[in-house]
């Protein structure tokens, strides 16, 4: 299946992975929605909607940049509300805005707190249950939350139980709008990297260069992505897919054309499952967690 004239509403997706799964659905010529804060160019961080307006349209597919803080609904509405009116309606949702800060309890200001569930958690309830109702009328819609795998170890929350929290809210949501939607064919689902995915926040919060040459580029997700969204929506809800499990199950065998630069293990995301690393023979690092 192809992208061609579907149209995507996605959170953040000025940069990185965002980024990355815009250009891939606009190369089948997909209508795409880009829904972030970055209007002006960042000192730190590349990319602004604009620009990423820009690099749609040259990949093939047609742009729609809106600036739209998630925590606003009155915002995401209007976001929502332009998207409709500029294609005629939304195929794919995909929940890509997310805010980090490794902290543990102590080191965690209650303003950053509030940051990371108001964009991670509650941002994604909210672009969700806005798209929902233009979702119900498309014929094959797919929620997509850029959230790891339920995985209730004490390992992922000890040093910062305030990110997980807000990351696993983000799950949640695909937990249980997986089962509230299955009668309208929405599809529900999570997609998450095996390794780190060389981002602005690896590169500035995760270890900078050295942790950016153990990792994927951004183009793997919005290939694993592209395979889950080409599914029919009623046979494909509910799962936390991870990136590599399913460009494995579409074929894929050669991983070594996402980290070109890799001269020896890759670094392991956070919140990987253990026995997801007994599927693969991809040679991994220690995690972040």
């Amino acid at each position: 299946m192809s992208l061609q004239g579907k149209t995507l509403f996605i959170s953040g997706g000025s940069r990185g992975i965002g980024l990355a799964i815009a250009l891939r659905a606009a190369r089948d010529g997909a209508n795409v929605t880009i829904a972030a804060k970055t209007a002006e160019p960042h000192p730190k961080l590349p990319g602004t909607i604009h620009s990423a307006a820009a690099e749609i349209e040259a990949a093939g597919g047609k742009a729609l940049p809106v600036l739209c803080d998630i925590r606003n609904e009155e915002m995401v509405a209007e976001a929502v509300n332009a998207t409709v009116e500029a294609f005629g309606g939304i195929d794919i949702c995909v929940n890509n805005a997310s805010a980090i800060q490794l902290t543990g309890t102590l080191q965690t200001d209650m303003k950053r707190f509030d940051l990371m569930h108001q964009i991670n958690t509650r941002g994604t309830f909210l672009v969700s249950k806005t798209c929902i109702p233009h979702l119900k009328k498309a014929q094959n819609p797919h929620i997509v939350n850029l959230a790891p795998p339920l995985d209730m170890q004490a390992k992922w929350f000890r040093n910062h139980v305030a990110y997980t929290m807000a990351k696993f809210g983000m799950s949640i949501c695909t937990l249980g709008m997986s089962a509230e939607f299955a009668r309208d064919g929405i599809a529900v689902n999570s997609l998450w990297p095996l390794t780190a995915i060389d981002t602005a926040a690896v590169r500035n919060l995760l270890g900078g260069e050295a942790v950016a040459g153990m990792s994927r580029s951004p183009q793997v997700m919005a290939d694993a992505f592209h395979a889950v969204v080409t599914r029919p929506s009623r046979e494909c809800t509910g799962n936390f897919f991870i990136d590599e499990l399913v460009l494995r199950e579409a074929g894929v065998t050669d991983f070594s054309v996402y980290a070109p630069g890799a001269k020896g293990p890759l670094a392991a995301d956070f919140f990987v499952p253990d026995e997801v690393f007994e599927k693969t023979d991809t040679k991994v690092a220690g995690t972040f967690s």
